[in-house]
């Protein structure tokens, strides 16, 4: 595991926010196995990744900073060397996820040892060792929603030369895999050292044991989410001829012939279906109609007769 700070290089915090951006000398990009993150222009920047056995030698990182303020540039190149482990290939390997970190929190030495710490309690082994941090959101996970507190995870590889211990193993139980099945986490007797600090999902525990795997065998790493050498799509070059004519006609004369129809459909509707003033008077019978307005008149025009007068009393 290769993190490298550029925090020697940043202005100190009351100064000028600035931007980083690294890349591999006469080449626009970084090298497949490096990444770098940078959350704001006030954060520090990171380089980090894992390296394999084709990445050994050396190789020039470029790195240019820009003053945000007063657009100024600096620009400084930096050497790493790869090289084999001294100790050798780590046969036992156990990745884990961590919820609420992010990547960029887990790569600083301090928190990488406190991990570590907290791994050496439950593998009971020496001689761990990180072997790769990677962010959740390079192996499919979901970006979080903008909540305080809300992490997007990242899965810290470590490796040891010792076997797994019980309260590694007890994680991948059919018991405890079918509760993973119904999203709920597995039972584990050992006390979890990694509460609260960290939390694990054991669900997403990964146990490798190269011990075991043949060469013929895959064995399951996950890689950084770029593409290897060589694997770029080559389209062919003897592709027949298609006409799209019928699909022309399908996808525009179907949908316009069918507007058209319902078009004649709604005129014939709206034009030959309607009666007309003329039809609806011949239709309406005069009776009720002259019946109606002369009872109206009469009601209006009529004056009570002196039988209908109510006659007045006098005072007392």
């Amino acid at each position: 595991m290769f993190p490298f700070s550029m925090e020697d290089n940043e202005e100190p915090p009351f100064d000028p926010p600035i931007t980083f951006h690294a890349n591999l000398l006469h080449h626009p990009d970084l090298p497949r196995w490096l990444r770098y993150i940078q959350r704001t222009p006030f954060d520090i920047g990171y380089l980090y990744g894992s390296p394999t056995d084709k990445d050994i030698g050396k190789q020039t990182i470029e790195i240019m900073a820009y003053n945000r303020y007063t657009f100024e540039t600096v620009r400084q190149a930096m050497e790493i060397r790869v090289s084999l482990s001294p100790d050798g290939d780590m046969p036992y390997q156990a990745d884990f996820l961590v919820k609420n970190w992010d990547v960029e929190e887990m790569l600083p030495k301090d928190a990488q040892e406190l991990f570590q710490k907290a791994v050496d309690r439950m593998w009971e082994q020496e001689g761990l060792t990180v072997i790769n941090i990677t962010s959740a959101l390079d192996r499919g996970g979901r970006v979080p929603l903008p909540i305080e507190n809300r992490k997007e995870g990242v899965y810290v590889k470590m490796g040891s030369k010792d076997p797994f211990t019980t309260c590694l193993t007890e994680a991948k139980l059919p018991d405890n895999l079918y509760r993973c099945r119904l999203e709920q986490q597995p039972v584990i007797t050992c006390y979890d050292h990694f509460s609260p600090q960290f939390q694990v999902d054991w669900c997403n525990l990964t146990l490798i044991d190269l011990t075991t795997i043949n060469d013929t065998e895959m064995v399951p790493v996950y890689g950084d989410g770029v593409l290897k050498e060589g694997t770029e799509f080559n389209p062919p070059d003897d592709a027949p001829d298609r006409i799209f004519f019928s699909d022309f006609l399908l996808t525009f004369l179907l949908p316009f012939l069918l507007g058209f129809l319902l078009f004649l459909l709604l005129a014939y509707i709206m034009c030959c279906r309607r009666e007309g003033v003329h039809k609806r008077d011949l239709s309406t019978s005069e009776f009720p109609l002259g019946f109606t307005r002369s009872r109206l008149v009469q009601h209006q025009g009529r004056i009570p007769g002196p039988e209908h007068q109510r006659p007045l009393e006098p005072h007392q």
